[in-house]
């Protein structure tokens, strides 16, 4: 399906226009995605929403339209900025929040845990086959009682023998588990204490995952519960370049400013399907949208919207310029995810009984909405990262 820049109109929820900011080849593979999204995905997203299954069938095309690991000079198909993968993360969470997350999974934290901890030889053999879609990895970071404190928390840990490492420890919450390749794994190095990656192939002896079932949010994601007992991974798997957590945090600055633009993607999937029931709805005698209240609703997260656009396309281009810190990604996610937040409750309200059915439109973003707002850190953690850089106190603790 082809399209051009001139055929891609923005969407009516950039009230402001920014995407008239990208280049024009840009544009036109933003609107490929969007065609084959609207095409493909939306018709299936709340069936596999219910069913808690992923549509495994669109991981194919999906990585034919370059939205694996398009940040990584190794397998890019064109020089595009952090502001374009920021407005692609926001087309697929306008769709599917579950897909999106697929995505960033795969190739915000696996794909980019290769990418600035791997060694060439290790980018080489992997990052290709991922981009193509043939392996499917994940990030195990969190665990059963490690989440916000992982950068001291962490349990899993790695024991060397030989040109062998040793890992014993459980990790939770990791998304794609179920059905990945490659797990990279963070562990505690015994000896020195220090956090380092691992590349944990998921038929190793002595790894497990198990679906975490009965979610209310991202029931398309494969969330999995890890254990591994004796795991063996040789030295040649290990991540060449995490020798601490500095390793990890710089993964997760570059993957957190992307789901604060998935969160405007589920701010605008549920405005949109607000704004449609809302012109459409008669009560006394007219649309609801003709109604003052309604409108105060509607407008008021369609300025969440804007604020948290503007917002994001100036973390991502900080980040295309080299001077983005973790402290502007942070704030990126705090504050998208909670006016995301506040938005599909907005949503929601504009449809009042009806907002809680998946064919409304809105009730599916609104439940996603609630994962999103936790994950890649928590606006309390994140408030803490941009409060240490205001202010050059930590108050972690």
């Amino acid at each position: 399906m082809s399209t051009t820049a001139a055929s891609t109109p923005l969407l009516e929820s950039d009230f402001y226009g920014f995407q008239t900011g990208l280049t024009d080849r840009e544009r036109d593979s933003l609107g490929r995605l969007r065609a084959y999204l609207e095409a493909e995905v939306r018709p299936i997203a709340d069936e596999y929403w219910a069913r808690a299954e992923f549509p495994k069938q669109v991981i194919a095309p999906l990585a034919e339209l370059g939205m694996y690991g398009p940040g990584v000079p190794l397998v890019r198909q064109f020089e595009n900025s952090a502001v374009y993968r920021g407005w692609a993360a926001l087309e697929l969470g306008r769709v599917d929040a579950s897909v999106a997350t697929f995505i960033g999974v795969q190739s915000g934290l696996a794909m980019n845990s290769i990418a600035v901890a791997g060694s060439e030889e290790q980018q080489q053999e992997w990052l290709p086959r991922m981009a193509r879609g043939e392996l499917i990895g994940a990030f195990g970071l969190t665990e059963p009682l490690s989440g916000s404190d992982s950068a001291r928390g962490l349990r899993t840990t790695a024991r060397r023998e030989g040109d062998e490492w040793v890992l014993d420890g459980e990790k939770r919450w990791i998304g794609n588990a179920t059905f990945a390749d490659v797990v990279v794994i963070w562990a505690k190095d015994v000896a020195d204490e220090q956090v380092k990656g691992f590349l944990v192939t998921t038929d190793t002896p002595g790894f497990t995952a198990t679906k975490i079932e009965d979610k209310i949010a991202l029931r398309g994601v494969q969330n999995a519960d890890i254990t591994m007992r004796g795991v063996r991974v040789p030295e040649s798997r290990r991540l060449q370049r995490a020798n601490s957590f500095r390793a990890t945090a710089e993964v997760l600055r570059l993957t957190r400013t992307e789901v604060a633009w998935q969160a405007i993607g589920i701010a605008v999937g549920a405005y949109e399907a607000a704004l449609d029931y809302a012109r459409t709805r008669i009560q006394f005698g007219k649309p609801i949208a003709a109604h003052q209240m309604v409108q105060d609703l509607l407008v008021k997260s369609l300025a969440n919207i804007t604020a948290s656009i503007a917002l994001c396309t100036q973390a991502s281009a900080m980040q295309d310029a080299g001077v983005g810190g973790d402290e502007h990604s942070a704030m990126a996610k705090a504050f998208a995810t909670a006016k995301m937040r506040e938005t599909v409750g907005w949503c929601r309200e504009v449809q009042g009984g009806n907002g809680i059915v998946l064919e409304k439109g809105v009730a599916r973003f609104f439940s996603d909405a609630e994962a999103i707002y936790s994950y890649e850190g928590t606006r309390e953690v994140n408030t803490l990262i941009v409060g240490r850089a205001i202010t050059g106190q930590a108050a972690f603790v």
